[in-house]
């Protein structure tokens, strides 16, 4: 079955554009880490998409990809207060986070392998080396959108893109800025899936090498 991959890095607006395609009567999933979750969702955001695209995009052909572009002077700062955060609970061994969501998060941003991870100059060398290879793997191909929520008519291509009709918003709703990260929580939504739903496998994520 095919789906919807968002495979931007986290802080470009994958909680924006997974409220946005809630609104359009799809079942989305922000952050997904079993495979139930996989089966139940028809969009799915974050971790583990933007680290494991090739693997998804075996698992589910047919899908569409969008890629989230946002400036850099936006992200990076932004990232890195999200980083401040996670670190801790990063960490293989020692922290509460998924293991999915930990491996991700780690091989993309190659944490605990450099010094200061946090450094703006390290920040951008990641964003920049998941951008040529997302954009490496999709060449030639018809089936990923780039897109930067933060510009006008971003959510009208979306949606022609996807051919629907209409939208709920004008624009993508500009959601967890600054600070903010737990605006997806705190949505409500019938069409929200789990991270972690329970299916036939229990709580199994696929069995692909990463």
């Amino acid at each position: 079955m095919s789906k919807i991959i968002i495979v931007g890095l986290p802080r470009t607006g994958t909680t924006s554009i997974s409220v946005a395609l809630l609104e359009q009567g799809l079942k989305v999933a922000h952050t997904a880490f079993t495979q139930q979750a996989f089966s139940l969702a028809e969009a799915v955001s974050d971790a583990p998409c933007f680290s494991d695209y090739r693997q998804l995009d075996q698992l589910f052909p047919g899908s569409r990809f969008i890629y989230l572009d946002r400036p850099l002077d936006k992200w990076i700062p932004s990232m890195q207060r999200l980083l401040i955060k996670m670190l801790p609970e990063l960490e293989p061994k020692k922290g509460y986070l998924n293991p999915v969501l930990k491996r991700s998060f780690i091989s993309t941003f190659e944490l605990f392998d450099n010094i200061d991870p946090l450094t703006h100059k390290h920040l951008e060398q990641c964003y920049r080396k998941h951008q040529r290879k997302i954009f490496d793997y999709f060449d030639g191909r018809d089936n990923l959108l780039k897109i930067d929520i933060g510009q006008t008519g971003s959510l009208t291509t979306l949606l022609q893109w996807l051919n629907f009709s209409s939208a709920s918003y004008a624009e993508f709703p500009l959601l967890n800025s600054g600070k903010e990260v737990d605006a997806w929580k705190n949505h409500k939504h019938p069409n929200k899936i789990n991270p972690n739903s329970s299916g036939p496998n229990h709580r199994k994520f696929f069995a692909y090498d990463a």
